[in-house]
């Protein structure tokens, strides 16, 4: 890759000022103070590395889970700079005390870049207990550290102590979340792998190392995909049956470098994954609808060329001809335009036509030399196309598309308000807590949609299963938007009934069944639902502790009763083995009522983890279920 200018020092950091509002709203800058908020602080870390790799200087970055719960980050790249900078103390000092101070402004020091835009490190900071920075630099040591954002170091002369000599160089950061911000500070090791893995394809230059050296979970594990995103590829179908090999694209429009890659396999699901300097863009964007749509068009003119499409014949849709795909689309933009600070959806124009003419001039160079494989593009899509069509007359009677209708049986108790933004639908397990919930529920705002039993486990039902089965049925008739999967794709998002969409099933192992049979079915067929932020899981108490003095108080979780223990010696303690079990009262009180209510929302941190891990939990191939099951059997949650 050639390298840009060498000159990075104080002039290349540009200063935009702030940094005090982070620690009172992390949410606006890293997406929640769950999980995935706390993994996204390595992220972060781990993306300015990947900018220097970027740029032609950092080949090697290195990332360890410590076991007090710390991670360390290092790269071999130029190292942060450590001169004198306009504002009279250290360039390094500025990076990590000020939001959008960093090199990525002056389109200079960085061609493409990552992560926030210069906010990454300043925020990885304000939200540490504590933040250590080692600087390797024309031969010397440079450190500095920092405590909930704070340097505690003292500068000599506006510049940083040097600790040491050394022939290496680049940039060592080793920070520990802070407990008073995050809900949890452990890190999930394996969406942390997966996305160094994820980085490693899309940089086939690049050499990650992890290392685990958390207690019980010792792990090392080096990445480094020399063949990259079509390799990628081929692992995310791993098990499948292949139609073709992997084809693979690359190309250069308007300053956009943009590659891709792409395989049908049989079946009808589509798997479209899209990246920006290297960035995951979970929710698509420009550079997707850029490549979905000059696809579609190839397809449809090869399908005429070749006479398989007549006069008459109506084109094939974009579903139709992506019926069975998996693709990767990978732009690197030098100024890219994002939706969310997060960055999971891109907004540049000028990233569509890119994207959609590197596509069609060489996906169309490629099909003239390979004739074989689109006409097994388009086999898949005249079955897609049939099936549509079929079911498209099937519908009227598998759905009623009626204003707020109520199914055969009349389960759904609805709510009075038809304010889509405030009403909430609760799924509940069985007609006795549903009755129950019914009572309890506010009927302005709050719908009870009772379901009988388990639901049909839709990753192993055929699709005609899946729309006769009459839960389901129940809830795509009540949600009133529709669904979406495959050739089947009417989903239409503005058209919720509910803001929000709240499963409440029993606190055991019947009720987390029907829970994951649920997600399973939203992730499948109407996976807006959950990246839009709409499903919620309640969060019923476990226990209800009555004390000889004093207040009862519900307890949620076994963690919960422990504690309770400690502070009261004499209580009797009731255990919740189901919903039916609370009278209304009780219900409202711990599972409804908004101000005294524990709900968790549901969402994916990783998309591609996600698919995979509902596949091999949910799907037909039982090895790999059994794999996983063995070697996460520690980790389980028993119900006793």
């Amino acid at each position: 890759m050639a390298k840009q200018t060498n000159s990075y020092n104080a002039d290349s950091i540009t200063v935009l000022e702030g940094l005090e509002a982070v620690r009172k709203r992390p949410g606006m800058y890293i997406g929640s103070v769950s999980v995935s908020g706390l993994n996204h602080l390595v992220y972060e870390i781990v993306d300015n590395a990947v900018d220097e790799h970027l740029a032609g200087y950092c080949s090697h970055i290195t990332v360890i889970l410590e076991n007090d719960g710390s991670v360390t980050v290092e790269d071999d790249g130029r190292g942060i700079p450590v001169d004198m900078h306009q504002k009279g103390v250290s360039a390094e000092r500025v990076v990590f005390t000020t939001l959008h101070a960093g090199g990525k402004f002056d389109n200079q020091s960085y061609k493409t870049s990552g992560g926030l835009h210069g906010v990454g490190s300043s925020v990885v900071n304000a939200l540490s207990e504590y933040l250590e920075i080692e600087v390797y630099k024309n031969g010397e040591i440079h450190y500095d550290r920092y405590e909930q954002g704070h340097p505690t170091v003292e500068l000599v002369e506006g510049l940083l102590p040097v600790k040491g000599k050394t022939r290496k160089k680049g940039t060592r950061i080793h920070f520990k979340p802070d407990g008073t911000i995050f809900e949890k500070t452990r890190f999930v090791a394996a969406s942390i792998m997966s996305r160094l893995h994820e980085t490693a394809y899309l940089n086939p230059g690049l050499t990650i190392d992890f290392e685990n050296r958390r207690a019980g979970e010792e792990e090392k594990i080096v990445y480094h995909e020399e063949n990259g995103i079509a390799e990628y590829i081929r692992v995310i179908n791993k098990g499948k049956e292949a139609l073709h090999d992997v084809v693979y694209f690359s190309g250069k429009c308007e300053q956009i470098e943009v590659e891709g890659a792409f395989q049908f396999v049989t079946g009808f699901e589509e798997k479209v994954f899209g990246f920006c300097n290297c960035i995951g863009t979970t929710e698509g964007g420009t550079h997707i609808t850029g490549f979905k749509t000059k696809f579609t068009t190839i397809v449809n003119n090869y399908a005429r060329s070749l006479g398989i499409l007549k006069d008459k014949d109506q084109n094939f849709t974009g579903a139709d001809t992506r019926c069975g795909m998996t693709a990767i689309i990978a732009i690197k933009h030098p100024d890219p335009i994002f939706e969310g600070q997060t960055k999971t959806k891109l907004g540049s124009a000028d990233a569509t036509r890119a994207t959609a003419s590197v596509t069609g001039e060489q996906l169309e160079l490629f099909f003239d030399r390979h004739l074989d494989t689109m006409k097994q593009i388009i086999s898949c899509a005249e079955k897609s196309a049939k099936l549509r069509k079929q079911e498209e007359k099937n519908k009227a009677n598998l759905l009623t598309k009626s204003k707020y209708s109520f199914d055969g049986n009349g389960k759904l108790a609805n709510c009075e308000s038809r304010d889509a933004s405030r009403c909430e639908i609760f799924i509940v397990e069985g007609d006795s807590a549903g009755g129950s919930a019914k009572t309890a529920r506010d009927r302005k705002y709050q719908a009870i949609l009772p379901i009988r039993g388990k639901i049909l486990n839709v990753e192993k039902a055929s699709i005609d299963k899946v729309l006769a089965n009459a839960e389901i049925k129940t809830m795509i008739q009540a949600f009133g938007c529709g669904f979406s999967e495959g050739y089947g794709n009417d989903f239409d998002i503005t058209k919720l009934r509910y803001d929000k969409i709240v499963i409440m099933t029993d606190a055991d192992v019947d009720g987390a069944h029907i829970a994951t049979l649920l997600l399973t079915f939203f992730y499948r067929f109407m996976p807006e639902l959950i990246s839009e932020g709409h499903v919620y899981l309640a969060m019923p108490p476990l226990y209800k502790a009555v004390p000889s003095r004093g207040e009862e108080e519900y307890l949620y979780d076994d963690a919960a009763l422990v504690k309770y223990r400690r502070t009261h010696k004499n209580f009797t303690l009731q255990r919740y083995k189901g919903l039916g079990e609370m009278d209304a009262d009780q219900l409202w009180e711990t599972t409804l009522n908004p101000e005294s209510r524990v709900m968790k929302r549901v969402e994916i941190d990783d998309a591609r983890m996600a698919d995979e891990m509902t596949e091999i939990l949910m799907g037909s191939d039982v090895e790999p279920r059994r794999i996983f099951i063995q070697n996460h059997a520690q980790e389980a949650e028993l119900d006793i």
